[in-house]
């Protein structure tokens, strides 16, 4: 056992970890982060950033195959995935390096190994050295859910761990899973020539988006080529040698492999102690307070391990509570109905608050106005005016627009327009409010102050 006594001991290195664990060391706390592998956790390494990346590559060759209409000669030609993984890995390993060198600036001390809370408020690492601290965080992260009936093998059946390791991709997929994750590989395969179905067992793809939102995106996928097939029930999935076969109820499916990319499961197995006192609920999540309090004098639990929307923001936003709540400070609780969410398919998806749907279930009478892409300057610029913007607000006793309840957006770019919107959804604003903002012209962004100025009644293209 180690002498030394850390302010706060934080288990595990990805977002919600090692933001907590520079949070933390710009108060002034000493720091212990514990981490298996490499600081940075599956956003960094194998979820959010080489997604991305990827996902850009795939835009790339989607401007070339169009460059025609701008008068740019140029050919698609195969496209070499190869150099796109090394690119991907090259952004990967700089952000690795200046966070490391961040964490080493701050005085934080990265031990590596896994990290393991025991009955006495200490933690092991590899079951070995022992880590005492006046505070604990658990930061762990989560790992592919896996799906029993079609399990991986590394090979024919992929994770999205694997998917995003592929020296070469497949000539045709099935993605099992329409959400977020699986039609953002769904987006990137088919611009680089990937012959792609995905099986969505709810009756709709991205069940999660409002209706409207949804639509675009999935009409815009199929225009693409992707065959997207909802209300599918997966009976037996069967690896052959140069494929795999899938036993659906109404039907089969094959292609060269399948993505199961039905979300992810909080990585709790073998993080605690059950005499620890940190209790875990329904589908292995640690239950927390609005301060991520475990109910364990001096323990918290943030990220993905807490029952809260599984995103890399959520988390930087869990530790800074956690941290400014060690500190004795009195950190504002996230409200997580008004987080912004993105999908970086082709068009984008960014949405923040209530869906149509969700606020007419919740009882409010509400008022809506959308904006088309199509009639927007710099989206015929960009030749990409396919999608449109939806403002959702509360019906006020006069029948005009109240409150802001929800934004939702698709198209180009959407995702960078997100932040004023979340910011006005979270704020209360009105439309009286936000409708005498100058919006920049031309820009993407000032559809959606078109959308304001219509919600108060006097709307300039938008009536």
């Amino acid at each position: 056992m180690s002498d030394k006594m850390y302010d706060v001991a934080i288990v595990g290195g990805g977002p919600g970890g090692y933001g907590a664990a520079l949070y933390a060391a710009n108060a002034g706390l000493s720091v212990a982060l514990i981490e298996k592998e490499r600081p940075g956790g599956t956003c960094l390494h194998r979820g959010c950033i080489p997604a991305k990346a990827l996902l850009e590559t795939a835009h790339v060759a989607r401007t070339i195959a169009h460059a025609a209409e701008f008068g740019i000669s140029a050919e698609k030609g195969p496209i070499d995935f190869g150099q796109a993984q090394k690119r991907k890995q090259g952004i990967v390993e700089q952000l690795t390096r200046g966070l490391a060198g961040l964490l080493k600036q701050r005085r934080v001390d990265l031990i590596p190994g896994v990290g393991y809370l025991r009955a006495d408020r200490t933690v092991t690492v590899n079951g070995q050295e022992t880590i005492r601290a006046k505070h604990i965080i658990l930061a762990a992260g989560s790992k592919p859910r896996a799906l029993d009936l079609c399990p991986v093998d590394g090979r024919r059946v992929l994770s999205s761990d694997e998917v995003l390791s592929l020296d070469r991709l497949p000539a045709s997929a099935i993605v099992i899973g329409g959400g977020v994750i699986g039609l953002e590989f769904a987006s990137m395969m088919v611009d680089l020539g990937c012959k792609v179905t995905v099986l969505e067992a709810a009756p709709q793809a991205l069940p999660a988006l409002d209706a409207d939102v949804a639509a675009v995106l999935v009409k815009q996928l199929r225009k693409r080529g992707v065959e997207i097939r909802t209300g599918v029930k997966l009976k037996h999935c069967e690896p052959q040698s140069k494929g795999v076969k899938l036993s659906l109820e109404d039907g089969s499916a094959e292609a060269d492999c399948v993505i199961v990319a039905i979300g992810r499961t909080p990585a709790t197995e073998g993080l605690v102690d059950p005499a620890s006192g940190v209790k875990l609920g329904s589908g292995g999540t640690i239950s927390v307070d609005a301060k991520m309090r475990t109910g364990v004098p001096g323990v918290y639990a943030v990220g993905d391990l807490v029952p809260t929307p599984q995103l890399a923001h959520v988390a930087f936003a869990e530790a800074m509570v956690a941290v400014k709540d060690i500190l004795g400070e009195e950190p504002a609780p996230i409200d997580y109905d008004l987080v912004p969410w993105c999908v970086y398919t082709a068009p984008e998806v960014a949405f923040v608050g209530m869906t149509e749907s969700q606020a007419k279930s919740s009882g409010i009478e509400v008022v809506v106005k959308k904006e088309s892409f199509a009639g927007n300057g710099r989206a015929m610029i960009l030749g990409e005016s396919d999608g449109l913007i939806k403002v959702i607000a509360k019906r006020a006793s006069d029948g005009r627009a109240g409150a802001i309840v929800g934004v939702h957006m698709v198209g180009p770019w959407v995702t960078e327009q997100l932040a004023s919107a979340y910011l006005a959804a979270n704020w209360e604003a009105t439309p009286d409010d936000v409708a005498p903002l100058v919006f920049p012209h031309p820009s993407l962004s000032e559809a959606l102050g078109e959308a304001y100025i219509a919600l108060t009644g006097r709307g300039l293209h938008l009536s």
